[in-house]
């Protein structure tokens, strides 16, 4: 059964005909055989109101022909209520081979199902849909065999009538245990059968003007074993309208311009030219360059390896999207013996992310038109030339025509036939990615300096307008004088700002250290105290102090943070003072080194979570992602700045439904709908004594709001939580730890 392309106002509806079958394990539909949905609708509708699904325990099932281990499409349970239809997102799990599955009790009057295309595709089929009704006392045997403790925690909350917590319970329950291991992850999530390479020539065969694709290549004295299979790598390819254009930049060892000569003679697609003396990598890759006739060039090494599919993925997002400038995919490392292993899953496009370091890479794929207007690669960069050519295409890139492919594209070859880098070698790529960022600021006329981060990333220190402008630091607080003494003594005299005013605003203190604690800071001429006793509602209470605040910057902090280092304020406030830039959060660790915040994931633990939890000290993170400053989706209220027009304009914290829990995550995904960035960096270094003076959500009262909120932010932003654009599709979000599982 084929959808049709729907009006722009409505997804199309498609009834889903089967009759009901109860019982155990019964399929109640499965009538059609695939679906096809098409690019730029809002989907396909499946009415299910005949079949009494709603509020029954089943599970759906279906099969993307995608390979990944993630799904291309979002499925929905629609509900249609006196305000119109409201969805919830259903999330499902991968199994491989293109297979997902979701498993729960659907909500109470589910007329539909709805599956609407995600991260930009096209034309995407889903094969072998079916919806099966479940027992539920065979789930709960199946649940009590898999997570025994969880299971007794859903039947106790079922015994006392609290049905929600109950099923929540369950449902995790359920879950199977993950694979494991990058190898086990390839064979189920990244291995193309016949039938995966069929289809993928059939699809081709059917596109009208296909574009050409040059892979420029640069070679010098590579491994004659290892050149060959580069080569056959991009022979091999699925999509076969490309060109390999190579420089060979002065050989000595003969072998090579023999094998090239021969790969040349044997494919019209190769073309060789032979540099007369050797101008090292950006001379020759810029040989290559001059080879090209393609609209797209891809950057590859000699002694690297496609995978199959990598052009025809390349190939397929230009045709989807025609006005892309420049495309990068996930890559992996191989070994001597092929072996693969240390992939790098990447975000989306993140500017300052890449100030810090080429956290693009391979495959890169770049308008050659926009390559020539910058003037190719640069030699005097060895080491970091490609670097300081994304930089140079940075002034001129828009966002919106940079897209990132979450899949596997590009196998890196560990060091093999050439050796590795020395020291001295090492030290002028790092100095040649510092300059390429020096040249970047004065092109630009910002005022800011350059310096080496951690493991030699590039830092970018941005200076602050004179006069500095007043930052007002609100902190809710309700006693704990021990605390709030720590955090302001360290705001008052352990920052080196120049101007601070600091609003607390008291929540009913009743302990008389904190009365005491309090009279005295409102003696202090830069602190104000506001009285606002009450329930406790985060929301209301730092909108009340930012009311009350007299400067441009707006800092929200919580009372239970200790300032460890003076410069943390300078850092966040100059970020924070950019036109594009929204909001701006801090490093916060727990006191034994751990980390507590390294920004915000979305979609973590169903809602959101914080980055590479309790990692310790000394860990850089994914790829040396918390050592260097980048874009997040979001970042905690405990420690959060942001303009005072820009929380104005996007409507303050929500403290009628978000009074506890993810007001900072709805404030940031505001800012970031206004058009506005989230910047997250470790050079803003605190020390957070986590929540120690709210306490934990232990009670049923505590319990029941944490649901609404949770509730809420599903209802508010179920699309933006399940796709995260600076967190892979392919890790998962039990936690935010940058894991396949």
């Amino acid at each position: 059964m084929t959808a049709q392309t729907p009006s722009p106002s409505a997804p199309p509806r498609t009834p889903l005909r089967a009759s009901l079958h109860l019982g155990r394990g019964r399929v109640v539909a499965r009538d059609f055989a695939r679906l096809r949905l098409e690019f730029g609708t809002q989907g396909l509708r499946l009415d299910v109101a005949d079949l009494g699904l709603g509020g029954r325990w089943v599970s759906i099932a279906f099969k993307d022909e995608n390979h990944g281990a993630f799904s291309r499409v979002e499925l929905n349970a629609v509900v249609d209520g006196p305000e119109g239809p409201q969805g919830t997102s259903l999330s499902e799990r991968a199994f491989g081979h293109g297979r997902f599955t979701w498993l729960g009790r659907l909500p109470a009057g589910t007329t539909a199902l709805t599956l609407t295309p995600m991260l930009g595709e096209a034309g995407l089929s889903i094969a072998e849909f079916t919806v099966t009704v479940r027992s539920r006392l065979a789930l709960v045997g199946r649940a009590a065999l898999r997570r025994p403790v969880l299971t007794a925690q859903a039947l106790f909350w079922r015994s006392v009538g609290k049905r929600v917590r109950s099923q929540h319970r369950l449902a995790r329950a359920l879950v199977p245990p993950g694979l494991t291991g990058y190898d086990t992850w390839v064979r189920h999530f990244d291995s193309l059968s016949e039938a995966d390479r069929a289809r993928i020539a059939a699809e081709v065969a059917q596109w009208r003007d296909p574009p050409l694709l040059s892979v420029v290549m640069p070679v010098y004295n590579p491994g004659v074993r290892v050149l060959e299979e580069a080569l056959r790598s991009v022979r091999d390819q699925l999509y076969p309208h490309w060109e390999l254009c190579i420089a060979d930049d002065a050989s000595t060892d003969p072998a090579v311009p023999r094998l090239l000569a021969r790969a040349s003679a044997e494919d019209p697609r190769i073309r060789v030219a032979r540099r007369p003396e050797n101008g090292h990598i950006a001379a020759a890759t810029n040989t290559a360059l001059g080879l090209a006739r393609g609209a797209y060039v891809a950057f590859m090494d000699h002694d690297d390896v496609l995978p199959a599919h990598a052009l025809y993925e390349v190939a397929k997002a230009v045709r989807r999207e025609p006005d892309l400038d420049l495309i990068y995919s996930d890559e992996d490392k191989i070994d001597a013996d092929g072996r693969r292993f240390e992939p790098h899953f990447k975000g989306d496009w993140n500017p300052e992310l890449l100030y810090g370091q080429n956290y693009l890479n391979h495959l890169t794929v770049v308008r050659r038109s926009l390559v020539e207007a910058v003037g190719g690669l640069r030699p005097g960069f060895e080491g970091s030339q490609d670097h300081d050519l994304l930089l140079r295409l940075s002034d001129r890139l828009d966002p919106a025509r940079v897209r990132h492919l979450p899949v596997i594209l590009y196998h890196w070859r560990t060091a093999i036939g050439s050796g590795t880098f020395s020291d001295a070698f090492l030290a002028r790529a790092e100095a040649a990615r510092l300059r390429a960022l020096e040249e970047l600021v004065a092109r630009r006329g910002w005022p800011h300096r350059v310096e080496r981060g951690p493991l030699g990333f590039n830092r970018l220190v941005r200076a602050l307008p004179d006069p500095a402008p007043r930052v007002s630091v609100v902190i809710p607080t309700r006693d704990r004088a021990e605390l709030l003494r720590v955090v302001l003594d360290g705001l008052l005299t352990g920052t080196d700002y120049p101007d601070i005013e600091v609003v607390v605003v008291d929540n009913g203190s009743t302990e008389p250290a904190a009365k005491a604690l309090l009279a005295e800071a409102a003696a202090d001429p830069r602190v104000r105290v506001l009285s606002r006793p009450g329930p406790f509602n985060f929301s209301g209470l730092s909108n009340d102090g930012a009311a009350a605040a007299s400067g441009p910057l707006l800092l929200f902090l919580n009372n239970d943070i200790e300032i460890a280092e003076p410069g943390w304020l300078t850092e966040m406030a100059s970020i924070a003072v950019e036109p594009a830039v929204g909001a701006v959060g801090a490093k916060l660790s727990y006191p034994d080194g751990t980390l507590q915040h390294g920004g915000v994931v979305l979609g973590v633990g169903g809602v959101a979570g914080h980055s590479h939890p309790d990692i310790g000290p000394d860990d850089p993170g994914y790829f040396g992602r918390m050592v260097i400053a980048q874009e997040v989706s979001a970042v905690t209220g405990a420690c959060l700045m942001i303009r005072r027009e820009v929380f104005e304009a996007v409507g303050r914290f929500d403290a009628e439904r978000l009074a506890v829990a993810f007001n900072d995550i709805d404030l940031c995904l505001r800012v970031r709908k206004a058009g506005y960035s989230v910047i997250w960096t470790p050079h803003a270094a605190l020390t957070h004594h986590e929540s120690k003076s709210r306490g934990k959500e232990d009670t049923p009262e505590k319990r029941a709001r944490f649901e609404a909120e949770v509730a809420t932010m599903t209802e508010r932003w179920g699309p933006e939580l399940r796709n995260d654009p600076y967190y892979n599709p392919n890790l998962a979000r039990a936690k935010a730890l940058f894991r396949l599982w």
